[in-house]
């Protein structure tokens, strides 16, 4: 099977179960921000200068819980922000788990191995030795990670453990060079290479989730596919750059550039994902194959954004995970019910070409389009045919060859987005001009 039959069975079951009691609308997957506050600065993010104002606030771990069992999605996101910043996350993949959920747990990857270093620590025993052996003689662990993990804990806690029902899902946007200009910083994408590969040694899911731009090269996107396949990943997420307003504001103001030679329009969308259909059968692409169709320009779809509601620190976001609708007079509701019942969905989305509001006219993100391939809302194509033969389909084979893919073509070969400046404060030397390069360039790399 191309997707764990366990998982399929469950969403499976949401949707029959929904579908049987004529449900109008109901979540299919609740991306869940804890707190806002990130390590990272990521061009085309909007969401750390939207919630600016509150990067200090955080959800309760009693709030998180209760928005899952809210809505009562069968899925949850854990997105943010970085969630691995958030003191409770361990406690709260735990709740979430056992309240029978599958949990995606969507990072940047900084913190990672940090994460699992614990999770070594608290289950430490003799038996683990050819296991840490192992990632030693690989350097996915130091010395001094080594000495930790068998001092073990002093005390019990809860650590984040692999599970069938869990999945890391790693931020990645290209190769080495590429992944790294985007996230603003170097030595990103190395980091996330070697807390992958831990991840896999370690028995963890781990999936890729990537957002395309004007500028992604889409040849560089299938060799990322050939090479994370490659390391074992289980899946990809992908979807395409969309101008919402939170990020395109950034892009001016804090970047001073124009948001139109960054994110895509619908006709750009379809061209960069031409070949998608293609990569859905050589690569395990989350989505549906009707999404697919949808993205490659082949179907027109209609937007379900009710199936991916947005719960946060301000309550649930309405329309979606990337409009706030300020202009409408609520952007966020105090329960999941309400802004259900109270929110205009007919006023969003695109209908046969005609945005319903402007805003939307660009977008065909997976947060409001994938849930209505899934939902199988066109019969006369088929859609719930192609949603089975694609789920049951078999699991496409990893290419070995995919190893050999230069993904580390940046910082890591001398060539990142700051080498340029790095040259000129080593070609100074010590003396105070290259002090004064070396403190204009540090805040870049940091």
């Amino acid at each position: 099977m191309r997707f764990p039959l366990a998982l399929t069975a469950k969403i499976a079951g949401h949707i029959i179960k929904h579908r049987l009691r004529r449900t109008p609308k109901f979540a299919m997957v609740l991306q869940l921000e804890p707190l806002h506050t990130c390590n990272l600065t990521c061009t085309g993010c909007g969401r750390i200068r939207e919630y600016s104002t509150s990067l200090k606030d955080m959800m309760s771990l009693e709030e998180c819980v209760g928005a899952a069992a809210e809505c009562d999605a069968p899925m949850v996101s854990i997105c943010g922000g970085e969630p691995l910043i958030y003191p409770h996350i361990e406690a709260l993949i735990d709740a979430l788990l056992e309240q029978g959920r599958i949990v995606y747990v969507c990072t940047n990857g900084m913190f990672m191995r940090r994460k699992m270093r614990d999770y070594l620590a608290a289950v430490y025993s003799p038996t683990l030795e050819p296991t840490l052996r192992r990632l030693r003689e690989e350097e996915l662990i130091s010395e001094g990670d080594l000495a930790a993990i068998r001092r073990g804990t002093s005390r019990p806690q809860p650590v984040i453990r692999p599970s069938r029902w869990m999945y890391w899902n790693v931020h990645i946007d290209g190769l080495e060079y590429t992944h790294d200009l985007i996230v603003e910083r170097e030595g990103v994408f190395r980091e996330c290479v070697l807390a992958i590969r831990m991840a896999k040694i370690l028995g963890y899911q781990v999936a890729t989730n990537t957002t395309v731009y004007r500028e992604t090269n889409v040849e560089e996107i299938e060799d990322m596919f050939r090479y994370f396949s490659a390391l074992g990943v289980d899946g990809h997420t992908i979807s395409p750059g969309y101008d919402y307003d939170a990020a395109k504001k950034d892009m001016v103001q804090r970047l001073g550039k124009d948001p139109q030679e960054f994110f895509l329009t619908r006709p750009m969308t379809r061209a960069k994902f031409s070949s998608i259909e293609d990569w859905g059968r050589r690569f395990t692409i989350f989505g549906t194959p009707v999404y697919q169709e949808f993205l490659a320009g082949k179907r027109e779809l209609t937007c379900t954004a009710w199936a991916i509601p947005t719960r946060n620190v301000s309550g649930w976001k309405a329309p979606c995970y990337l409009m706030t609708d300020h202009t409408k007079g609520r952007g966020h509701y105090p329960t999941y019910r309400e802004m259900l019942d109270e929110v205009d969905w007919e006023s969003y989305g695109v209908v046969e070409g005609v945005a319903r509001d402007p805003r939307c006219e660009n977008c065909m993100v997976h947060c409001g389009y994938d849930p209505s391939g899934a939902l199988g809302t066109n019969y006369q194509s088929g859609d719930n045919w192609k949603n089975f033969r694609y789920n049951f389909g078999p699991k496409p084979t990893p290419d070995p060859a995919g190893l050999s893919v230069r993904a580390h073509n940046g910082c890591s070969v001398g060539r990142g987005h700051l080498a340029e400046a790095k040259a000129a404060i080593r070609s100074a030397g010590n003396d105070g001009a290259g002090s004064r390069l070396a403190s204009a360039a540090e805040p870049a790399a940091r």
